[in-house]
């Protein structure tokens, strides 16, 4: 979401255009503890999203000390009409947003 935010697709936008993301399905490979102490940084890539930017694909990986890859969390999921409770496509300004999402070396649209 900070990402998101970042690149104009605000929590006050989503009201404004009564849309909001959903999530369909979250996965999380553990691959190394986190230790206190870690220096913990979290990475985004985009590896689907459909033609119309309704529905997408990312993911996050979590890296130790910059070095070793700690979890892999990948997200299923989509926009959604708040009103009428089904995906829709989003306006314009979402699609900037998402497109601005680094895109993984296996991307698919």
């Amino acid at each position: 979401m900070a990402f998101l935010t970042e690149h104009g697709i605000t929590v006050q936008l989503m009201k404004e255009h009564h849309i909001g993301p959903i999530i369909f399905r979250e996965e999380c490979l553990f691959k190394r503890e986190i230790n206190f102490g870690d220096e913990v940084t979290i990475t985004l890539v985009l590896d689907k999203v459909s033609g119309d930017h309704r529905k997408w694909t990312m993911s996050h990986e979590i890296w130790i000390n910059r070095d070793t890859l700690a979890a892999v969390i990948t997200l299923d999921g989509a926009w959604m009409d708040t009103k009428a409770r089904k995906v829709t496509v989003p306006p314009d300004v979402f699609k900037k947003g998402i497109e601005a999402i680094p895109k993984s070396k296996n991307f698919n649209q």
